[in-house]
């Protein structure tokens, strides 16, 4: 059977008595065919061990056959939500999924992408890990359709799929107001990032309606990481001189639940001695002790519309202006107001 060659449309077709046009009828379910012809058929694929040339195929329909998933990591639940929507937008009309993620690779973002390159991908989702292109980045962009997912990138007109990170910073950060909490410190995200750079503009906007001035309010800048969320807190709460915060705003949940930890370790207690939100809104945010506060962002929402928008492209389907997907607050039990303003 190794050596044997692959057999071909006309080879099934001879086999059964029938046309190649029958043949492609029943491959592809266009067009009408007695049912003793298409059992013929299909006896014919199965003794001959016939399997269409899919990238022939999809390339004669001008649909996709493989497309690029490129995310940061999975550890982050976010990420992953993200990456399932991609899935179910490819596997509705049976398209293939490559999935590239340089943290699980121990590799740098650009050479990942420079080898999702080599595949030659029909398209491709992209997530930064970073806020800066790398160079196969624009190669790519450059022989197909590119989308970003949660992310603006510099130097890129591309559809990007994003949610308003703005609002939803500002209004959770204005729930934390309204509780009566003056004394506040930010555990931001990568500062490079577009996604960290609106939710700081959405607390600033925040602080600057409450009367407090944005640039009196302590900003330490994580990974989006659990661990950096728990040493950062721990620097905002006991080493930044002055006044001990009474609210932590946390630019993603993952910081947020490190907080949680960091509080726990020097003794405070979440939410009568600190409050603390986060942003995302993982699943298991609302299973928390105390439940978090946070951010609804619709992840899976956001990966399905970013692998909808590529695949109609690839498939020369009119794509219309993307708006941003809104997001809403979701209130739990980690916000209370501050027990004193001493």
């Amino acid at each position: 059977m190794s050596g044997r060659r692959r057999p071909t449309m006309k080879d099934v077709a001879r086999h059964a008595g029938v046309s190649v046009s029958t043949v492609s009828y029943v491959l592809n379910d266009s067009g009408p065919v007695a049912p003793d012809r298409r059992n013929r058929v299909l006896d014919a694929i199965r003794v001959l061990e016939y399997s269409p040339n899919e990238s022939a195929r999809n390339l004669k329909r001008r649909s996709a056959s493989t497309i690029g998933m490129v995310v940061p990591e999975l550890a982050n639940q976010f990420f992953a939500m993200v990456t399932e929507g991609v899935q179910r937008a490819a596997s509705s009309r049976d398209v293939l999924v490559v999935l590239v993620v340089p943290d699980a690779g121990h590799q740098p973002e650009e050479d990942q992408t420079r080898l999702l390159r080599s595949q030659r991908v029909d398209g491709v989702v992209y997530l930064s890990g970073t806020g800066t292109a790398p160079a196969p980045l624009y190669e790519l962009a450059r022989t197909g359709p590119v989308v970003l997912v949660d992310e603006q990138l510099p130097g890129l007109e591309l559809p990007t799929i994003v949610c308003d990170s703005r609002r939803g910073a500002r209004e959770v950060a204005a729930h934390v107001l309204e509780q009566g909490h003056r004394r506040l410190a930010v555990i931001g995200g990568p500062p490079a990032l577009w996604t960290s750079q609106q939710r700081l503009a959405g607390y600033r906007e925040a602080f600057a309606g409450a009367g407090i001035d944005p640039d009196q309010v302590v900003v330490l800048n994580g990974d989006y990481r659990q661990a950096s969320g728990s040493k950062l807190a721990r620097k905002a709460l006991c080493e930044t001189g002055g006044p001990r915060p009474t609210a932590l705003l946390c630019a993603n949940d993952l910081m947020a639940i490190g907080a949680v930890e960091a509080c726990r370790d020097v003794g405070l207690r979440v939410p009568e001695d600190v409050s603390i939100v986060g942003f995302d809104d993982l699943p298991f945010s609302s299973l928390l002790t105390p439940s978090l506060t946070s951010v609804r962002q619709p992840a899976h929402d956001m990966g399905f519309q970013a692998g909808t928008v590529l695949l109609d492209t690839l498939e020369g389907r009119p794509v219309g202006p993307i708006s941003p997907l809104p997001v809403s607050v979701e209130l739990r039990d980690s916000v209370c107001p501050p027990e004193e303003e001493t």
